[in-house]
């Protein structure tokens, strides 16, 4: 894959040999696809530790869910719920921490409570957001998506068309940051799975990333449990994970960067038996099963 040095405030993130996960931590009590999940702060702290030891390099903290019939949050709210989360995963755990905003309000005060990475699901609709990444020098994740955020669009006329619109909108949307004073170095793109785009529509773009890669920059797939998944497997969010792992798969064979994604034991160890399996990584001749890894004493 592509060696990329993304500058991120006072890290530079480093992508070159193995794809990157990002462990999702919802601070909203609305996702659509973890129910029943994390509700406290100290409740996401903690999922934030299980994420990264389950091999997480990145840690996606968000405070508005992509729920569309509900309201958008207002931006102090949002603050306050991700502020707090932020602030311990960043600085008790040392992670890598991203929020998923798209007000340059919210995403102020994240990076100053230790985030690093901007992951603006809107494709820069507040330009006064790519201004707070020049600013601070934090990492831009600019996403693909006609739709404002909150709506729901399906456009089957676009159909056959929708992968040159994406292509044509990241391009523009990464000269317009630069442009506004973004590294271009610190800039990742989302294709955007879903969002603007039908099931079939998200397929068609999934199976012409090449054109993304083309644009140079590390390309971020957030396909987890998502809803071409659902349309095509026929099952509700949380049954989504071996819909995932295909995706997943697919992705990595082709050299994308990064995945956002719920199950990070899985997906990295779904990563780990392909990557021996490819040849990309390596199992020494000594390795063996250690013995309480043999079997499963009977209940």
């Amino acid at each position: 894959m592509t060696r990329f040095e993304v500058p991120a405030c006072d890290r530079t993130l480093v992508i070159e040999d193995r794809p990157w996960l990002m462990g999702v931590v919802n601070a909203t009590p609305d996702s659509f696809s973890d129910v029943g999940g994390a509700k406290t702060v100290d409740d996401r702290v903690e999922l934030a530790s299980r994420l990264l030891a389950d091999g997480a390099d990145i840690i996606d903290i968000g405070g508005e869910s992509g729920i569309t019939n509900k309201p958008a949050v207002d931006a102090q709210d949002e603050v306050d719920r991700v502020v707090p989360v932020i602030e311990r995963v960043a600085g008790e755990l040392g992670a890598v921490v991203s929020v998923d905003t798209y007000k340059p309000l919210v995403a102020r005060a994240a990076i100053e409570a230790g985030a690093v990475i901007i992951n603006d699901v809107s494709g820069l609709r507040d330009p006064e957001l790519a201004d707070v990444c020049a600013e601070t020098g934090a990492a831009l994740v600019i996403m693909h998506t006609r739709a404002k955020p909150k709506e729901k669009l399906l456009d089957r006329s676009m159909d056959g068309r929708m992968l040159d619109d994406v292509v044509a909108f990241l391009e523009e949307r990464i000269a317009f940051a630069v442009s506004r004073g973004v590294a271009e170095a610190s800039i990742i793109t989302d294709p955007g799975p879903d969002f603007g785009k039908t099931p079939a529509q998200t397929v068609e773009v999934l199976r012409g990333l090449g054109r993304v890669e083309a644009l140079g920059r590390p390309v971020l797939l957030a396909l987890s449990r998502k809803d071409f998944i659902g349309a095509a497997t026929g099952r509700p969010p949380r049954e989504r994970d071996a819909g995932t792992l295909a995706a997943l798969g697919w992705g990595a064979r082709r050299g994308n960067h990064i995945f956002r994604v719920h199950d990070v034991a899985a997906c990295r160890d779904f990563l780990t038996v392909q990557g021996l399996l490819d040849g990309s990584q390596d199992l020494p001749s000594e390795a063996v099963l250690s013995e309480e890894l043999r079997r499963e004493e009977q209940a």
